[in-house]
């Protein structure tokens, strides 16, 4: 699942001068949806009672999810650097881990608190690349509040999934209709950045990294976590999400020919114990049911 996710911003970064921010998240998405409508268009239809009286709620869902945590985040993007997006961003699975525990009124476990804030430190280092120092060096303009925004939004979503009458709808039927809602709340914005006189997507490039965003990033990463939030719960699950980094510096290893440094592998394993030390539970994880 974070492999999955990581490959975003690798990819997005990659044609920020073919597609316009807007355009990407809406193409992206739908696509998304055209892959996933054959796969749960008989779910859908057998809930559809269901997916009218919780209309509201997943609209909310495909704005949090595909327009705060999508569009705006390749907006965002063009105004800030990638330390402070992936610093800021990261904040997203302390908001998780803590809000859980403030909406079931108890107290966070310690070695729960240590594990995320060892995992936050772990990707603080690698984003100021082993200097400390850079931290107060950061200036927050508009791209750091957008991607602010995001991390707050990504926060909500997750919590969202695992609550509510849409549970009954299963993981993939509910992304489903989550991507569907968000897609048709991308086409204004879409529109709009297109009568703006943004360029569209033309070239085979551009094309071809939709079609990847549509289904690595989109389809198998929120498939992947949507079951993950079902089977572990979201904040087991958001503890992963510090996995992406790493594989992010391991792309850019294999893909951009960039290096590895000391801080990098001190920050993989403040990570990896984090991961370890958070997700740890007292007693065995509950089947779900079916």
């Amino acid at each position: 699942m974070p492999l999955f996710f990581s490959t975003n911003l690798i990819v997005g970064r990659a044609v920020v001068d073919l597609v316009p921010p807007w355009s990407l998240a809406f193409w992206r998405w739908l696509l998304a949806v055209a892959v996933l409508l054959p796969l749960t268009a008989g779910a859908l239809m057998r809930h559809r009672e269901l997916l009218r009286r919780e209309w509201a709620r997943i609209l909310l869902l495909g704005f949090l999810g595909m327009v705060l945590c999508g569009g705006n985040v390749y907006v965002a993007l063009g105004h800030t650097t990638a330390t402070n997006a992936t610093l800021i961003y990261t904040t997203s699975t302390l908001m998780i881990v803590v809000l859980d525990a403030l909406l079931k009124r108890r107290r966070l476990p310690a070695i729960q608190l240590v594990g995320s804030l060892a995992g936050f430190a772990g990707i603080a280092l690698i984003t100021v690349h082993g200097e400390p120092g850079r931290l107060l060096g950061l200036e927050f303009n508009s791209g750091d509040l957008g991607i602010l925004v995001a991390a707050i939004a990504w926060a909500a979503y997750s919590l969202m999934l695992r609550q509510g009458p849409l549970t009954r709808l299963g993981g993939q039927t509910a992304f489903a209709a989550n991507a569907l809602a968000g897609t048709l709340l991308l086409a204004p914005l879409a529109l709009w950045e297109a009568a703006s006189g943004a360029s569209t997507p033309a070239t085979l490039e551009a094309w071809g990294a939709i079609a990847f965003l549509a289904i690595f990033p989109s389809v198998l990463a929120f498939g992947l976590f949507q079951f993950a939030i079902k089977a572990a719960g979201a904040p087991v699950t958001a503890n992963f999400l510090y996995l992406m980094p790493v594989y992010g510096v391991l792309l850019a290893v294999l893909l951009l020919g960039e290096e590895l440094h000391l801080y990098h592998g001190v920050g993989f394993v403040l990570i990896l114990g984090g991961v370890i030390l958070a997700t740890r539970r007292r007693e065995p994880l509950a089947r779900p049911a079916d």
